[in-house]
């Protein structure tokens, strides 16, 4: 079997850190540690887990670090994990499985988020697939955030089921959402202007509102209960904070607002919500009782 190397990038992470080193015992040959100047216990921590540890400029979120990270690895199969995640030791024998026997070169794996105390199995949040086991060489991240890495070769699944699944401690505050909310809603907004996005402000009613919709009723979020609602509202909001930082990036630019405008933007969010609100009642019914349900849902579709 190749050895395994296990990547973790770290910035401040001394409440996570010991977790997440801890559930590599006996999966990981070596472990690269490559830190942005954190100012706690986080490379002491690392250090006594006998990590090898780099340094790499704050950048604020991982993505340019984990090239960077990667090419430190010196063994033939890589794991990223984060400093929030753990892996299950029924997860860690089925890697091992696979570094002895591959029958791909990359794989993805299935993540278990916890937001709030609870795992969100719907509106999703579920399986939640990364690319983060894979042959070194094979996989490699571009710059901008939240970006699906690029890859060469043959790629597999591992099943979605929760003993193969990484253990994301998420959100464990409404604090720590807004904090890093505000951090990503930075960059995004960034990099939505460089795109050539210019702001619109009926974006501050449509955005936040697809947002919400794709996620409580489209990802069934309604199936988590209030851990449901809440993050859709939450994903909502942050989708409207990333739209005024871009307006806010051109200067407040001033534009036409109207009260017959935003009406009309209202009744539209109104006639979509009315649209989805249907769609767990019709999905719980036999056809002929929700015949009468989709008939009205083609009336509020036809009708805008």
């Amino acid at each position: 079997m190749e050895k395994i190397s296990v990547v973790v990038n770290t910035l401040n992470e001394e409440e996570n850190l010991p977790r997440a080193l801890s559930s590599l015992k006996g999966l990981a040959d070596e472990i690269v540690v490559v830190d942005m100047k954190s100012t706690d216990a986080t490379l002491d921590i690392a250090q006594k887990a006998g990590a090898k540890i780099y340094e790499h400029e704050r950048v604020g979120y991982v993505e340019p670090a984990r090239n960077f990270a990667i090419g430190k690895a010196t063994n033939g199969w890589i794991l990223i994990l984060d400093a929030d995640e753990e892996i299950p030791e029924s997860l860690a024998e089925k890697l091992k499985e696979i570094a002895a026997k591959p029958k791909a070169d990359y794989f993805r794996l299935p993540r278990k988020n916890i937001n709030f105390g609870r795992w969100i199995r719907n509106s999703r949040w579920w399986p939640d697939y990364n690319i983060r086991f894979f042959r070194k060489g094979t996989v490699t991240w571009n710059e901008v955030i939240h970006s699906v890495p690029m890859t060469t070769g043959q790629g597999a699944d591992i099943p979605a089921e929760e003993k193969y699944a990484i253990i994301h401690h998420n959100y464990s505050s409404i604090g720590k959402y807004i904090e890093r909310m505000n951090r990503y809603t930075d960059i995004q907004a960034k990099m939505l202007s460089q795109s050539g996005y210019k702001f619109i402000w009926k974006d501050l009613i449509r955005k936040p509102v697809s947002e919400f919709l794709s996620r409580y009723f489209a990802g069934e979020g309604y199936k988590d209960g209030l851990h449901g609602f809440t993050l859709a509202c939450l994903q909502g909001i942050s989708e409207y904070i990333l739209y005024l930082k871009v307006w806010q990036s051109e200067k407040f630019v001033t534009q036409g607002f109207s009260i017959g405008e935003l009406s009309s933007e209202i009744n539209s969010a109104k006639s979509q919500f009315n649209w989805w609100k249907l769609d767990p009642i019709i999905k719980t019914k036999n056809f002929l009782v929700s015949l009468p349900l989709r008939i009205y849902r083609r009336i509020l579709s036809e009708n805008g």
